[in-house]
């Protein structure tokens, strides 16, 4: 039998090999997430229950190509197809949405948020009322990716995405809840995001206990922009493949990898992008787990964290009047600028890498801060472009 091994054994055994008195100040790391992360992780308090998803196995979403047709099974569209049979599609504009004609044998997922953020605070009722006429399986995206490609934190994120939820059934009833999808970009940072995707589905079941039911969120995850650059395209694949494997992991129902070539795309390189799932689907098999991640003693901390200080912000947020009435204050967007220009000021030092743009080689900033960002509203920014 082998000994019991305790936390000050290992303690002493890094500190030995560190030559060091204080072993945590050289191991912690600070994160712009205000998440405490240790060196070292035992087991701590219960783990938490299994989060499901809602399909079987992770989606593996393409654009549209007639020649992947008799391949792929879901589809994302920006445009009607005909002839479409067995299929997953998934609607990714408003008009699209309004005039596709829904065949027996699909299944549709609408990715149309009827909130808007960008410039017009406010709920677009009658396009609701048309999406949910319609004969979707989910019939209304709450979409946060803009933000997460804006720079806001993970836990505003996820507060946004439950402030939009809480703003639809104040209109259209807690029935409107299970004709929700959540629509998210993921980043760079790869447990963390891991323990996004479950934070939220552990914060959207209790928010629909408290209309007396008992839901779990479909989420629809995508690859992010922000931390993709023009040069390099390459880099942007492995950071692309990371961001797809931790979709899968943190139990995503379907992932979609936008061109990992910024700039000249071209049917291969859209190609490619699509595959990366193939690979991580049947060579690792990520995406046929149900919480994958459950057990792990760090990514039960981080879930549990990230879910405590998003319920607090959504709070404040409901507090102050809502998700609309903080848009329309310009509350969201200074938080969101906050975060991200914080986020850039690290790229700028150093203290976040981005290989080919701040590192191997060192690049010259071209942009400041203050031609890149504006507190008065919500734009993609990709960290990269300061240096390009």
């Amino acid at each position: 039998m082998f000994e019991k091994t305790t936390l000050k054994d290992w303690e002493n055994l890094v500190q030995k090999q560190l030559k060091t008195g204080d072993i945590y100040a050289v191991l912690q790391k600070e994160n712009l997430e205000g998440i405490s992360v240790k060196p070292y992780y035992g087991a701590g308090g219960a783990s938490l229950p299994v989060l499901p998803k809602i399909e079987e196995s992770t989606q593996l979403v393409s654009y549209f190509d007639e020649n992947l047709e008799s391949e792929v099974f879901a589809f994302l569209l920006d445009e009607n197809v005909e002839n479409l049979s067995q299929k997953l599609v998934f609607i990714n504009n408003k008009d699209l949405a309004e005039h596709i004609l829904v065949e027996e044998n699909n299944r549709y997922i609408s990715l149309v948020d009827p909130i808007e953020d960008i410039q017009h605070a406010g709920l677009d009722e009658q396009l609701t009322r048309e999406l949910l006429a319609k004969n979707f399986e989910r019939n209304i995206c709450i979409d946060v990716s803009l933000h997460q490609n804006a720079g806001a934190s993970i836990v505003q994120q996820l507060a946004f995405a439950l402030a939009k939820a809480k703003e639809l059934t104040e209109k259209f009833g807690s029935e409107v809840l299970s004709k929700l999808s959540f629509r998210f970009a993921v980043g760079a940072n790869y447990f963390f995001e891991i323990a996004k995707i479950r934070a939220f589905k552990l914060l959207f079941n209790e928010f629909s206990k408290e209309f007396g039911l008992d839901l779990w969120p479909y989420i629809f995850a995508e690859t992010s922009k922000r931390n993709k650059s023009i040069s390099d395209p390459e880099n942007n694949l492995i950071r692309s493949t990371l961001e797809i494997s931790a979709a899968m992991i943190g139990g995503a129902d379907a992932v979609y990898s936008h061109d990992f070539r910024i700039e000249n795309a071209y049917s291969l390189s859209r190609e490619i992008s699509f595959k990366q799932q193939i690979v991580l689907a049947y060579e690792s098999i990520v995406n046929v787990f149900e919480d994958a991640a459950n057990g792990s003693y760090y990514v039960e901390e981080i879930t549990r964290q990230f879910a405590e200080k998003t319920w607090k912000l959504f709070l404040d947020l409901e507090a102050d009047g809502g998700f609309i009435t903080a848009i329309s204050t310009g509350k969201i967007q200074k938080m969101v600028y906050d975060q991200a220009t914080e986020e850039q000021r690290w790229v700028a030092e150093g203290k976040i890498k981005l290989i080919g743009v701040n590192l191997y080689p060192a690049k010259e900033a071209t942009k400041s801060i203050e031609q890149l960002y504006d507190s008065s509203r919500i734009k993609a920014v990709r960290l990269a472009e300061m240096f390009e």
